[in-house]
């Protein structure tokens, strides 16, 4: 007898997990029992990447099978997920945690904001040293990043800076990201933002899971974004969110922009969610015109795909581990290399005024507190060391443990904007000399923090480090 489509489904998953756990036995969270020995020297410690359980591989297989494929049931059960644990009236998914940025800046361009929308010459508060994705969309949509500083100590903007910032009239947004899991200054950035009535994006692409008085990062601003690249908190393989964290009027417009343009919000497979598809008469189109073809704004298509969604739902069930993971493993960092601060400058929780083996961190008199679920561990290489910055990352690259940068650095010294500063002078704008963007921007360097670290891992990497430095 024949068996059953249900039947051959079971059998394939059933199949899939096996190879899984044959094949991916590397992926799985560093303190799994079953998890390939560590070889100093010879295996390789990346700074970040794919954490995943035979969970992942099935699901994503299920969904393909289902051949669905295009953003459906999956996208819609993870943006719902999603929305509820962060506490946000609406998630939409997106491709990438860029697009996820593209989309929260344009929304507000919309015609439909009224007074509030913003238009190209506008200007738009960021911080200098980052991800130029964080910035890009502000250019790409014809207004202008106003640059601050960034603190070396948390690498986050410099909030003090933001009145020097505000011109009356033409600054309209904050857009910025809370840097390498560390939230930025939110006391003090949404009391400006509400005194100036600017819109607030957070960029919590490298932060999900970080928590700021309490209360998750992204959920501050009026928007906010999120990436599932590999080396985030959780992933998809490609994959970002939008989140709309209280008017929901945002949503609409968000959507709209991902989706094409289009005024119509129904899914992808559904008609007449509005029970009014033939029923509207908008722009210059005559009465009737099917409002599944009819755009508001000038848009892009912007969706991942529902098996993607499908990875996504099983990382999200592992997200409490992943961010317990990223703080233990830090903590177990910095204290295996107390010794160093002669030489190296740690990276300090926003609110955290220093750090002893002893006692933790220590806090200013403000009475906010920060929770990082750190993105990774950074050390800046003082300038009174017998090394330099790239000194110690090409040792730690010859060790094969994983480093980078922090990003593009200052980004007004990237030749991106060298370019457009020389074509356009009033592109963008500067506040101060960016002392601290520079300084981040040449004795920066991070190591990883991600879930798949072993405890060998751990203790090599810092005894790698160790030993460089005290070889001086």
């Amino acid at each position: 007898m024949s068996r059953t489509p249900a039947e051959i489904k079971a059998e394939i998953l059933r199949l899939t997990r096996e190879y899984s756990a044959a094949a991916h036995a590397a992926n799985r969270p560093g303190k799994h029992a079953q998890i390939p020995p560590f070889v100093p020297g010879q295996t390789t410690v990346p700074y970040a990447g794919r954490v995943f359980t035979e969970d992942e591989v099935e699901a994503a297989v299920s969904s393909t099978l289902d051949f669905w494929l295009t953003l459906g049931p999956e996208g819609e059960a993870f943006e719902n997920e999603l929305a509820v644990l962060l506490g946000v009236k609406k998630t939409l998914l997106v491709n990438s945690g860029s697009s996820a940025n593209l989309v929260a800046l344009a929304a507000l361009t919309s015609p439909k904001l009224g007074e509030r929308q913003l238009r190209p010459g506008d200007e738009v508060i960021t911080s200098a040293a980052g991800f130029p994705t964080t910035v890009a969309p502000i250019l790409q949509n014809g207004c202008v990043p106003v640059f601050i500083d960034n603190d070396p100590s948390t690498l986050n903007g410099s909030a003090d800076q933001l009145e020097a910032a505000f011109i009356p009239g033409k600054t309209k947004a904050v857009m910025m990201a809370h840097t390498l899991g560390n939230p930025f200054d939110l006391a003090a950035t949404t009391e400006f933002c509400q005194r100036h009535n600017l819109w607030l994006i957070e960029d919590n692409c490298d932060a999900l899971g970080c928590r700021y008085d309490g209360k998750f990062t992204g959920t501050f601003g009026d928007l906010s974004t999120q990436s599932f690249y590999p080396p985030h908190h959780l992933t998809m393989g490609e994959g970002g969110a939008v989140n709309i964290v209280r008017e929901m009027k945002l949503k609409v417009l968000a959507e709209s922009f991902r989706d094409w343009g289009r005024d119509c919000w129904c899914p992808s497979g559904k008609d007449n969610t509005c029970h009014k598809r033939f029923g509207w008469q908008l722009g210059e189109l005559p009465e009737g015109y099917d409002h599944k073809y009819i755009y508001s704004h000038l848009g892009y298509n912007l969706k991942p795909l529902d098996p993607q969604a499908a990875i996504g739902r099983q990382q999200l069930k592992k997200l409490p581990s992943f961010i317990q993971a990223r703080m233990d493993n830090w903590a177990q960092l910095r204290a295996k290399l107390a010794d160093l601060e002669e030489f190296i400058q740690f990276q300090l929780p926003t609110h955290a005024t220093g750090w002893t083996s002893s006692a933790g961190f220590m806090w200013d008199k403000t009475g906010h507190r920060t929770e990082c679920s750190w993105f990774g561990f950074m050390m800046l290489v003082k300038k009174n060391a017998p090394f330099t910055r790239n000194q110690l990352a090409k040792h730690l690259d010859e060790a094969k443990i994983g480093n980078r940068m922090l990003f593009g650095g200052n980004l007004v010294r990237q030749p991106a904007f060298v370019s457009l500063q020389k074509q356009n002078p009033g592109a963008f704008r500067v506040i101060g000399d960016l002392s601290g963007a520079d300084r981040i921007m040449a004795e920066a360097v991070f190591v990883g923090t991600y879930p798949g670290l072993t405890p060998a891992m751990l203790d090599y990497m810092a005894t790698t480090i160790s030993n460089f430095a005290k070889k001086f």
